[in-house]
């Protein structure tokens, strides 16, 4: 059934929604009040700050590089369900923490619950899709995939917009977040509630496939984590699948670290502008995630992502060139009144929206087809590969683009045109998967 809406009615599919939504509503809801707290609240010094961001982003997304491979495994050779509630657990005790280093002002605490967030999201990460094909048909997966993404945006964004709010000034100009810390342990346990109605998903013992041989578990994290992304790799459909989902979180992943300066730098705009660009983006890949199963009429399938990838470099490239024609701003920065007055300030919206509407129809039928092309026992452990080659990439991508900026005088704008050149290789990418595939 391509109404994939009807998933929602169901046990099959709205606790592990539910619970994936609050996870990565409380995922962003600490980091923005942690990061807000600690810039507006602690530090005053520009170099601290950026030094503790570099820091907090290299805590949060190593335990994906270390533990992916681990987190893959149990959840294939246990109940993921199981699991589920485990993991939803711990983020109670890992938030209590958080909430602490909110209430004290202290960094070491808050970076500890940051870190151990990151490992929450490492063992979570493999079961938000791998357990769909064993409770959802065939034809329901690729729908409940794209509610899942949908979800998991509009999350991040309910999270990052609240976290805003709740790091309040007091009357002396400090600032606290009492309100915050209240929150983030109120969402943990609305998260354990909701992972309690997970209905089980036991490891399935299917049988031999061509190409797919049984794998064990291996504790070393290293060699582990090595084993199983070239095993994932070797095989060539998972290969171009893996390096599309890829190309599209590197891509995702420069953009989103170009909103800030974009805004400010290039669009002579204030914060507020910001989150419109952030409150836009998200809508956008919810809405193409749930349309392109409406075109795709609940087939897996990768059609449409050349198509899509090309409509994202053509978006990205009409919003370089609006911005590097952008009127110069000397004087204060435009609030969102201010900028809807400025010629042209809504087709940069139509194009931001573009972008992230195409992104979202790219995505989601190649993680319907990383979940339903191989074996139900090894779901958990391909997601897992596929988290562990994201992240290199996301990591590499922002570390090219900050060095580019930094030694080779590449703006903020030329990243833009960056990020359209690499859309037309995740296009060729998608066409080689679907010619090979459907």
């Amino acid at each position: 059934m391509h109404d994939a809406l009807h998933l929602v009615r169901t046990r099959r599919f709205l606790p592990i929604f539910v619970t994936q939504f609050l996870g990565a509503f409380n995922d962003n809801l600490f980091r923005t009040s942690m990061v807000l707290l600690v810039i507006y609240g602690i530090y005053r010094d520009a170099e601290q700050e950026a030094t503790f961001s570099a820091i907090a982003g290299g805590l949060f997304i190593a335990p994906f590089f270390l533990l992916s491979a681990l987190a893959g495994q149990l959840a294939d050779a246990n109940d993921k369900a199981k699991i589920v509630r485990i993991v939803k657990t711990a983020e109670i005790a890992i938030m209590a923490f958080g909430a602490a280093g909110l209430l004290l002002h202290n960094i070491p605490l808050l970076l500890a619950a940051l870190a151990a967030m990151g490992v929450h999201s490492t063992f979570f990460g493999p079961i938000k899709y791998a357990i769909l094909p064993q409770h959802l048909e065939h034809d329901e997966v690729l729908g409940g995939t794209g509610l899942v993404e949908a979800g998991t945006y509009i999350a991040i964004l309910g999270g990052t917009l609240l976290g805003g709010l709740l790091v309040l000034e007091r009357s002396d100009g400090t600032y606290h977040a009492e309100l915050a810390a209240v929150a983030v342990l109120l969402v943990a346990i609305a998260g354990r509630i909701a992972g309690g109605f997970v209905p089980p998903a036991p490891p399935v013992d299917d049988p031999e496939i061509p190409g797919f041989p049984k794998r064990g578990m291996d504790w070393h994290i290293v060699r582990a984590s090595i084993t199983l992304v070239s095993a994932t790799l070797h095989i060539r459909r998972l290969f171009l699948a893996i390096l599309s989902i890829s190309f599209f979180w590197a891509m995702g992943a420069v953009l989103a670290a170009q909103f800030p300066p974009l805004v400010k730098n290039s669009l002579g705009s204030d914060q507020t502008v910001a989150t419109l660009f952030l409150a836009v983006f998200s809508v956008g890949v919810a809405l193409g995630s749930v349309f392109v199963n409406l075109l795709l009429k609940g087939k897996v399938s990768a059609l449409y992502s050349p198509m899509s990838a090309l409509f994202m470099g053509v978006f990205v490239m009409d919003l370089f060139r609006r911005v590097r024609t952008w009127p110069i701003n000397a004087g204060e920065l435009h609030s969102t009144a201010e900028f809807f007055e400025l010629p042209n300030s809504w087709m940069v919206l139509v194009d931001l929206l573009g972008v992230a509407v195409a992104g979202g129809m790219f995505v989601v039928p190649l993680y319907a087809f990383l979940t339903t092309t191989v074996p139900k026992s090894e779901t958990a452990r391909t997601i897992a590969a596929n988290n562990i080659v994201n992240a290199g990439f996301m990591v590499a991508a922002t570390g090219i683009l900050a060095i580019a900026i930094g030694y080779f005088e590449v703006t903020v704008a030329d990243s833009l045109l960056i990020v359209a050149i690499a859309s037309v290789i995740a296009a060729w990418l998608g066409w080689k998967l679907h010619k090979a595939c459907d």
